[in-house]
């Protein structure tokens, strides 16, 4: 009657240490996987609001002066947006889970841009792209929504 009692023990304690032991290398391993997939989640966000951004620039650059457009984007997570005149690129830079920075670049089809925005926090936001007359600069005013 021992022996029974003796062998479903060590069953018992055998199981209990694998699932420690599955657990202890799951569990990261998951952590990692999710992080991952959070940052693939926000870089995508970033490179649509980027690219609504260039893709409106360029119609009001194809439209003429006197164009105006109006895109509504959602950032991410916080970070800065910017437009490199030599390039022609608008950019966002956004902090990943593992503290690196990504840029994510759209380019567009004119290069004298004048981009006015703050620093970007999570949440909607509305960038009006103007370009008032032949001499000045196509502007882009980003708000937060609402």
């Amino acid at each position: 009657m021992d022996d029974r009692g003796q062998v479903s023990f060590e069953y018992l304690m055998l199981i209990l240490i694998t699932i420690l032991i599955l657990g202890t290398v799951t569990i990261p391993l998951v952590g990692m996987a999710i992080d991952a997939s959070n940052d693939v989640s926000r870089a995508s966000d970033a490179k649509v609001a980027v690219e609504s951004i260039a893709n409106a620039a360029n119609i009001v650059y194809a439209n003429g002066p006197g164009a105006k457009r109006t895109v509504t984007f959602y950032v991410p997570r916080n970070g800065t947006i910017g437009f490199d005149q030599a390039n022609k690129v608008i950019y966002f830079s956004l902090t990943l889970s593992n503290n690196t920075v990504k840029t994510i670049k759209a380019t567009t089809e004119y290069g004298n841009i004048t981009l006015n925005s703050p620093t970007l926090n999570r949440g909607w936001y509305k960038a009006v792209v103007h370009w008032p007359n032949r001499n000045a600069n196509i502007v882009i005013t980003i708000s937060k929504v609402s």
